[in-house]
């Protein structure tokens, strides 16, 4: 049940300068950023303009507005008539000083005027650093969702497609954008995805990953069931294939969906070189894909129950490098799987300009210190290093960290019941695959359940004429 204030944020303003303003003072109070100004027209019209010193332009207001309604009139206001929009309510007045803008109320007028000075305050469109490519577009998005928009526009010259612009969380107010290309989405999944935008239950929203955790079919999956990408030619390439967008005010990360396994291991560049090139990197990368997932449980579970399974002299080599070493491989594992992630943790939070540095030199030190102590093997660094260089080849950051989190049961399991355990932790895994939907579409489509003019994008590159949508 609304109280008092609220409904009196919703009554219709009153036209009297007075109490419109102890309304607005009464909601601002103790806000040092929200400036009331009061003045006097040309015409001696008593007028209060009232904004937000961070958000709104003071520059472009004294020198657009304030001094043209002093001097002139209101008529003379150097503002675009078509940018300039009313409010009728307290709550449409407060939305509009919040989001920027500059309220002007005039006594005896019950309609209050807003004018669009936003400040620019935005970074550049720089490359995302996280999804650099070496052939494709330098651009990326920002934090301002116009921006964003606007680039996305620029790719997409054609009415087709669709962007509609809603308000959510209680607090926060973010403005959010659903995209769209109208024709080739399928209109039901445009209807399933404004019903869970509906039924958003996050009160504040600061990111993306607030929107994606409270949409998404199974949160609790360590899967990712949306692509989050910073690349504007990524979301116009998927909203061409009949995916969807969804793009937030105040980050640059974009949400795709749906989305499949297959699709969080293509690179974009994929399309942008040679098609031999791009079909033997993608197959590289789903060989390393699986070895980021099983090389060490597989380690543990040979070196541990199969050593039948190794040739006689790696054998002997093996097992003079841990001779030494008081822990059983599965110990040796966790123990280095847990450093190296440590590491890359690190390196992450460090500042950039040591960051590489320390996690690189930290790596050698700690592998060397640790192989001559006599705590962890030779050959266990060898296969920690080439698991890390197998993570980091997935195109998509959030697919890396189901691979990372679901690596520790399976070693246990490989540690405890040998490659049966490897190849139990593998079943249970395809099973939640198989079970898994991103908004209805099955998760390992296009191979289960078989979709033929869609299985080319798999193991091939298509031409760009003949792309399976």
């Amino acid at each position: 049940m609304m109280d008092a204030t609220t409904k009196q944020q919703e009554l219709p303003l009153s036209g009297h300068l007075v109490m419109d303003e102890d309304t607005l003072r009464a909601v601002f109070a103790n806000c040092a950023d929200i400036v009331f100004h009061s003045f006097d027209t040309a015409s001696s019209t008593s007028a209060l303009c009232v904004y937000c010193v961070g958000l709104c332009d003071t520059e472009r207001l004294e020198r657009q507005v304030l001094t043209p309604l002093q001097e002139v009139g209101i008529e003379a206001a150097q503002v675009p008539m078509a940018s300039v929009k009313t409010v009728e309510t307290p709550s449409q007045a407060i939305q509009a000083i919040l989001e920027g803008e500059a309220l002007l109320l005039l006594e005896g007028s019950a309609i209050g005027v807003t004018y669009p000075l936003y400040k620019a305050a935005n970074r550049s469109t720089e490359e995302p650093l996280a999804e650099s490519a070496v052939r494709g577009a330098r651009d990326g998005f920002t934090e301002s969702l116009t921006t964003n928009l606007s680039l996305l526009r620029k790719r997409i010259k054609t009415p087709a497609l669709k962007l509609l612009t809603r308000t959510v969380g209680e607090r926060s107010n973010t403005s959010i954008t659903l995209a769209y290309m109208e024709g080739i989405i399928d209109p039901k999944l445009v209807e399933e995805v404004q019903k869970r935008l509906d039924k958003l239950r996050v009160r504040d929203i600061l990111e993306s990953q607030y929107i994606e955790e409270d949409i998404v079919d199974q949160r609790l999956s360590p899967f990712p069931q949306m692509i989050a990408t910073e690349r504007p030619d990524v979301v116009a390439s998927n909203l061409l294939e009949g995916r969807f967008a969804i793009l937030v005010d105040g980050t640059p990360f974009t949400l795709i969906a749906p989305v499949t396994l297959f699709s969080m291991l293509q690179s974009p560049e994929d399309y942008y070189q040679y098609v031999f090139m791009s079909v033997f990197l993608r197959w590289l990368r789903y060989l390393f894909y699986a070895m980021s997932l099983l090389l060490p449980s597989a380690y543990v579970a040979i070196t541990t129950y199969h050593q039948e399974m190794i040739p006689t002299v790696l054998l002997l080599s093996i097992a003079k490098a841990r001779e030494e070493i008081p822990f059983p491989a599965l110990v040796e594992a966790f123990i280095m799987e847990i450093a190296f992630e440590a590491l890359r943790e690190a390196g992450v939070r460090l500042p950039k300009q040591v960051g590489s540095a320390v996690s690189i030199v930290g790596a050698l030190i700690i592998g060397q210190a640790a192989t001559t102590a006599g705590i962890v093997s030779a050959p266990m660094i060898i296969i920690v290093a080439i698991t890390g260089i197998a993570s980091f080849m997935i195109p998509r950051y959030s697919a890396s960290i189901a691979t990372r989190l679901l690596r520790f049961p399976i070693m246990i399991l490989a540690g405890t019941l040998g490659l049966t355990g490897v190849m139990l932790g593998v079943i249970l895994i395809v099973i939640h695959l198989s079970s898994l939907r991103s908004f209805g579409k099955p998760y390992l489509s296009p191979l289960a359940p078989t979709i033929a003019n869609e299985v080319k994008d798999v193991w091939w590159r298509p031409s760009p004429w003949n792309k399976p949508r």
